[in-house]
């Protein structure tokens, strides 16, 4: 049985999401004082302005230049200096020059610029205190100020500095301009149509795309490619006569910082240009992408550069000339260099058309194998962007080797926020605690740096694909939004706690759960965390066991199909037969995948002592009574996990029933979470049972005696609602 289809609601009743006119409430009640000018110091003037309104403070803008009023700045005597105290102002949020004379007075020692978004914050005297270099770190401080609440105007507190780990914290939307025939207006999107386009053309609702900058702004995301990387007919226009389409789009972000980018086709100069080639080293082909691109700044001066996707798929590249894929990446650098762009070139790239019968292929291997031999070989302005593991997105898979193995070139990590392989946002699956794994993994052990501080010192960046859409709650399943708040907060710190971002998502979502409201508020926040902090964990329970991966329907991807791909050309396979199931990725026996990684992982993964539990299947074949660290077999852990996420997800289910007397949900809000966990609890025990049962007719091997009783007999059988039969005792243990 299939998942529902997505519907959207009205776009006229989007849900305000984390911003809430609720949490600016602390901020719209004081008085505050914006001094500076530019675009974004006009989106914070008129951010406050809004608040102000709506809860009774008060702003006064001073633009660079002008002196400030006599009764502006406490305690200055009106000298007009912007010392903090006693006074007029609650809050001031200085930029640049004018910030000036307020860095001793708020004790923050000067010792250094705070860059493009950097700012501090600081409380003294009774005043709260921005102050930043650009006008993107005053925006950037002021959602900052937002998020604390009532807190940043509570106790005074020494100056904090707060810069971003990554320069570039980007989302690529896989949107269609026109409607596929097979993905659809969104390519792997499961929160109804795109914000940018429909039917062929750019969509009208420029105030569904400010509201999307302004959540995004506020969660530090600065880049926003708008088009599928999979570039089609249409799509491929956007650079050239399509391109007042794309610059409309940048004019409405622009004002919350974010640059736009495009995914364009290699092949464009053939496809637009009329040249019988589109050969990275042909002089014809490099002056009309230096042209193009020429053309494409001219109408949008801040655009941020190109995403490629090429070779793979089906999409064409470099090899179709002989080239590699630091020429091709170079080609579109050069172009974008004199204006201070960038190439995101994808390093997802493989044989889709594998025999399945050969096991010394790997797909695994495949990006190491492509790009290592080219570090030190793109261009400044390029950007190898390589998914977060060497498959594709899956709910557990090792880190990716790549990222430990090209020291001389920028590296972007792309996560997948739209949950193709974890629930596609009809499951609860809060994947900040998969990401923060990614980010503070040690390629080279404990004493090693992370992966976070290895993209941040090449000049990287972290890229998500998007999960937002044209659905009334934005990711189709409200609790789907943790994902893209989470990202921007991690993408702009990396050694953020996941949990306690997803706690500062409760709290601006759900302004019930604030510290000063009720015992209600509390209950609903303890609800969302029961529910959603080890959901990832739980999915990966009654779905993939020990990292095997990729057991899902072809195609959509949604459900269970042990054999699904398993006799396919895509590469992704289990091996499962009578005596085991894994795949043999060693370096002794298997694909040699294992000595891409360096020491001590290399050898921790070659390793069947050593290699971790959680990824046992990715690495080695093993038989079905191999014992797991915590001294379960195989077979046992898969029967158990498969009945214990089912179990998990029936509570989250019950959880979410019970706050509804409380009333502290929107209504539809709730009906939505209720009816999309109905689904969740369906389609967990469709994967129980499927998974389940084929392990038991592969491996032959039953389940151990129950722990509670030492057996379980006949008369204490159960059937359950699927009619399994099941023990009565707390094991709950299937009969085949």
């Amino acid at each position: 049985m299939g998942k529902p289809v997505t519907t959207s609601d009205p776009a006229d009743e989007v849900h305000d999401a984390w911003l809430p006119s609720e949490s600016f409430r602390a901020l719209g009640a004081r008085r505050v004082l914006v001094r500076g000018g530019g675009t974004l110091v006009e989106t914070v003037v008129r951010e406050a302005e809004a608040a102000c309104e709506r809860h009774g403070g008060s702003v006064r803008h001073q633009a660079h230049g002008d002196r400030a009023p006599a009764d502006s700045v406490p305690g200055d005597g009106g000298s007009g200096d912007g010392t903090p105290g006693d006074g007029a102002f609650d809050l001031i949020l200085a930029l640049g020059r004018a910030a000036a004379p307020s860095w001793a007075a708020a004790g923050i020692e000067r010792d250094g610029t705070l860059g493009a978004e950097g700012y501090a914050l600081a409380r003294r005297g009774g005043v709260t205190v921005v102050l930043a270099d650009e006008p993107a770190g005053l925006l950037y401080g002021f959602f900052h100020v937002v998020r604390l609440g009532e807190a940043a105007f509570a106790d005074a507190f020494a100056a904090q500095r707060h810069e971003p780990a990554l320069r570039e914290r980007m989302l690529d939307h896989w949107d269609n301009v026109d409607v596929h025939p097979v993905t659809r207006q969104v390519e792997r999107g499961y929160s109804g149509g795109s914000i940018f386009w429909r039917d062929g053309v750019a969509r009208g609702d420029h105030d569904r795309v400010r509201a999307y900058a302004r959540l995004l702004a506020a969660c530090g995301i600065n880049a926003v490619a708008v088009n599928n990387v999979n570039v089609h007919a249409t799509e491929t226009r956007l650079l050239t006569d399509r391109l007042g389409d794309v610059a409309a789009i940048a004019d409405l972000l622009r004002p919350y910082g974010i640059r736009v980018h495009l995914s364009v086709n290699f092949a464009s100069p053939v496809a637009l240009g009329g040249l019988p080639t589109a050969d990275p080293l042909d002089e014809a082909v490099r002056s009309w992408w230096a042209e193009t691109t020429r053309r494409v700044y001219a109408s949008i001066p801040d655009f941020g550069g190109y995403v490629v996707k090429a070779d793979s798929e089906g999409q064409p590249g470099p090899f179709g000339y002989g080239r590699s894929h630091a020429e091709g990446a170079n080609l579109l650098a050069e172009a974008l260099a004199p204006f201070g762009g960038t190439v995101h070139w994808r390093a997802f790239v493989y044989d889709h058309r594998q025999d399945w019968r050969d096991r010394s292929t790997d797909r695994a291997r495949a990006a190491y194998d492509h790009f290592t031999p080219l570090d030190g070989l793109f261009r400044q302005n390029a950007v190898l962007q390589a998914k977060y593991g060497p498959m594709d997105f899956q709910a557990r898979e090792p880190v990716s080797p790549v990222l430990a193995a090209m020291p001389a070139t920028r590296l972007a990590v792309e996560f997948q926020a739209t949950q193709e392989y974890t629930g596609q946002q009809w499951h609860v699956c809060y994947l900040g605690p998969l990401w923060s794994e990614v980010l503070g993994f040690r390629p080279w052990g404990p004493d090693g740096r992370t992966v976070a501080e290895v993209a941040a010192a090449s000049g990287g960046a972290l890229v998500a694909v998007s999960n937002a859409g044209a659905d009334r709650f934005w990711t189709g399943h409200p609790l789907a939004q943790a994902n893209l708040y989470a990202f921007g907060r991690l993408a702009w710190d990396p050694r953020l706690d996941p949990i306690a971002v997803l706690d500062e998502w409760i709290t601006l979502t759900f302004p019930g759960c604030s510290s000063a409201q009720s015992e209600a508020g509390e209950r609903l926040r303890g609800t969302l965390h029961a529910m959603m902090d080890e959901s990832w964990r739980t999915y990966e329970q009654y779905t993939a066991p020990l990292g095997v991966g990729f057991m899902v329907r072809p195609g959509h991807h949604y459900g269970p199909d042990v054999d699904g791909y398993e006799y396919t050309s895509w590469g992704t396979y289990h091996f499962a037969d009578r005596d085991g199931l894994g795949v043999d990725r060693t370096r002794a026996t298997g694909t040699g995948f294992t000595g891409q990684y360096p020491k001590p992982w290399s050898d921790t993964y070659e390793s069947l002592d050593q290699c971790p539990d959680e990824l046992l299947l990715f690495f080695h074949h093993v038989p079905y009574t191999h014992l797991l660290h915590n001294g379960s077999t195989v077979i046992q852990h898969i029967y158990d996990t498969h009945f214990s996420g089912v179990e998990r997800v029936a509570r989250m289910r019950l959880a979410w029933e019970q706050i509804e007397a409380d009333g502290l949900v929107d209504r539809d809000l709730f009906a939505r979470v209720r009816d999309r966990l109905d689904e969740q609890l369906r389609c967990a025990r469709e994967w129980r049972d499927q998974i389940n049962t084929y392990f038991h007719r592969k491996s032959g091997i039953s389940y151990q005696r129950c722990a509670d009783t030492g057996a379980c007999c006949a008369e204490e059988r159960r059937p359950d609602e699927n009619g399994a039969s099941h023990c009565r005792c707390r094991c709950r243990r299937i009969f085949f």
